[in-house]
């Protein structure tokens, strides 16, 4: 049967293709810093990096099963997504109980009734004041609706700092979002491009600052150039 949500003419992309899910955050934030960590293979640990892997050791537990009456969560659910070409886990995909049969719900194997999934996304922080978060989950939902062939109409991001849990509706300009930094990853990579820094106030607080050096690097200098010229 023809999906819904996958047009007729829809190129896929190969497993060879696929980058990591993870990196739409890094992308929404900053297209160096994606490239930094995802072409040129930098990284740096700072105090924020450390709190976040310490918060999410909670649900990184792939084994874990949480049941209540109505509800079912699974922890660490692996994902992948041939429309986008990437890959990764959720943090916990929440099944919903409902009495809906529609496209937005499936049968759960040895359990009755229908459900609809709900991806959550922990954060050890508090909301941002842009979109990271947001994509990062719809390309999520993205993933589960190809899975499945269903509809993913929402989801929810958990952060620590304020210990509330954010609905998040799947528009479908948060969708175009999703593909359109989906394309802009794979374009990045397949040419081996890594950005020129461009400094805004946001550098400061990010973990690759003292290797991205936004403001010491010639335009169009990677780091690996801009150390060995240094050397």
């Amino acid at each position: 049967m023809q999906s819904f949500f996958k047009p007729a003419n829809m190129i896929e992309y190969g497993d060879e293709d696929f980058l990591m899910l993870s990196g739409i955050q890094h992308i929404a934030f900053c297209e160096r810093q994606w490239a930094l960590i995802h072409i040129e293979q930098q990284w740096d640990e700072n105090v924020r990096t450390v709190e976040g892997h310490h918060f999410h050791e909670k649900v990184d537990d792939p084994f874990f099963t949480e049941t209540r009456k109505d509800i079912v969560r699974f922890r660490s659910v692996q994902l992948a997504s041939k429309k986008l070409g990437l890959f990764g886990r959720a943090d916990v995909i929440e099944w919903q109980q409902v009495i809906e049969n529609d496209k937005t719900t499936i049968e759960l194997p040895g359990r009755a009734g229908k459900w609809k999934p709900v991806p959550i996304e922990y954060k050890k922080g508090k909301p941002k004041p842009d979109e990271r978060d947001e994509v990062q989950l719809c390309a999520q939902a993205i993933c589960l609706e190809e899975a499945h062939n269903i509809a993913v109409e929402k989801g929810a991001l958990y952060y620590g700092e304020t210990r509330h849990r954010h609905e998040i509706i799947f528009t479908g300009e948060l969708r175009a979002k999703v593909t359109g930094y989906a394309k802009r990853m794979h374009k990045l990579f397949t040419q081996n491009i890594t950005p020129p820094p461009v400094y805004k106030s946001h550098c400061r607080a990010c973990s690759l600052y003292n290797i991205c050096l936004p403001k010491s690097i010639a335009k169009g200098q990677s780091v690996n150039e801009y150390l060995n010229s240094m050397l």
